[in-house]
């Protein structure tokens, strides 16, 4: 049966299940790629980077100013 029909009768585009094809084989190993469960883990990573980043932009100036609030004098 036909790529065609066989999305026609699931109502989706042939695209949608050429996708979905590809990323079957991908998850079997069958063809080389990023599985669902690697590129989840590659988004939080991601995000846990971003976080990380943010977090050692703030600590220089945070120490700068408390290390100037316990000056004497102040």
């Amino acid at each position: 049966m036909p790529l065609r029909q066989i999305a026609a009768d699931f109502g989706i585009r042939e695209t949608c299940l050429q996708n979905w094809m590809r990323q079957a084989a991908v998850e079997t190993g069958a063809r080389p790629g990023a599985t669902a469960a690697e590129n989840a883990e590659l988004r939080e990573l991601r995000k846990r980077n971003r976080l990380l980043e943010q977090e050692n932009e703030v600590l220089p100036r945070a120490a700068a100013y408390f290390s100037r609030a316990h000056l004497p004098g102040r």
